[in-house]
């Protein structure tokens, strides 16, 4: 309890350290104070965000019970061919941070057919999400489980895949959603309920494609809705992730393994079909 209160306090000041800094550089045009006053909160936000795990992990790793580490085996949550991209099973954290459960998420984009995802480069500075073959596929539920979370209220925005739009997406918007707080990050997303303490969150679904609601029971395959481009995302493409809480500013990650799969290293092409999400006995 007290290692989820530390990184839930911890989300909480990397948001106000971030809001200080951007609110010191406003305030820099109409006040005049030391420069290297507005890089104070900048680098708190740093610290915090990026520091190994801030607090929360130290707090965790000194606790009775230490993190999870043994894999939690569920299906896939796609079917098709896929490639992985910042896979949990080249470094842990996979994502180059903790903060909202993700040390063991994985990114994964469609590939029907080689090079059938148009490539990233300098023009043209961003793509309709129909260009992507990741974008609509059915997102499938890894595990017979209950809803907790269903929210496709966000838009979906277009590609981040040049190099002006992603120089755009990490030093503009990534920080304006980053002060929204997890569900601006993760855009729409669903939650399921696994048992044992263990959630699966699917994150960045399209506008208004999800099928179920908070409280619904759903089976191993059964389709939630669909892949999209909602929140922090540079492409159409499915980020999936366990977690030990509903809460993801105190979510810790927890590590996954898909059945008849395992966990893809980046850039490895994976099949998935509808055998490997059957529970086995």
């Amino acid at each position: 309890m007290k290692s989820t209160s530390l990184r839930k306090l911890s989300q909480i000041a990397s948001r106000v350290c971030l809001l200080g800094f951007l609110a010191m550089v406003v305030a820099g045009f109409f006040v005049d104070y030391p420069y290297w006053w507005g890089w104070v909160p900048l680098g708190l936000w740093v610290l915090i965000s990026f520091g190994g795990g801030g607090w929360a992990a130290r707090a965790e790793a000194r606790g009775k019970a230490g993190p999870r580490t043994e894999p939690v085996e569920v299906g896939a949550p796609v079917d098709g061919r896929w490639k992985a991209m910042n896979s949990p099973a080249d470094k842990v954290p996979s994502h180059g941070t903790r903060t909202y459960g993700q040390a063991y998420a994985i990114d994964i984009v469609a590939e029907p057919e080689p090079d059938s995802r148009p490539a990233f480069g300098w023009w043209p500075l961003a793509r309709r999400n129909d260009d992507f073959p990741a974008f609509g596929a059915p997102l499938l539920a890894v595990a017979d489980a209950t809803v907790v979370v269903a929210d496709d209220r966000q838009r979906d925005h277009l590609s981040r895949t040049s190099w002006f739009a992603l120089v755009y997406f990490f030093a503009v918007e990534g920080l304006v959603r980053s002060l929204g707080g997890a569900r601006r990050v993760v855009g729409n997303h669903v939650t399921l309920d696994l048992g044992d303490g263990t959630y699966a969150l699917y994150a960045h679904a399209r506008h208004g494609s999800l099928t179920i609601a908070p409280g619904d029971r759903v089976t191993a395959g059964q389709t939630l809705g669909q892949c999209g481009n909602s929140g922090n995302s540079t492409e159409p493409h499915v980020h999936f992730q366990l977690m030990d809480a509903v809460d993801l500013d105190a979510a810790a990650g927890v590590p996954f393994t898909w059945r008849g799969i395992g966990v893809p290293r980046n850039e490895e092409i994976f099949v998935a079909g509808g055998a490997d999400r059957t529970p086995t006995s």
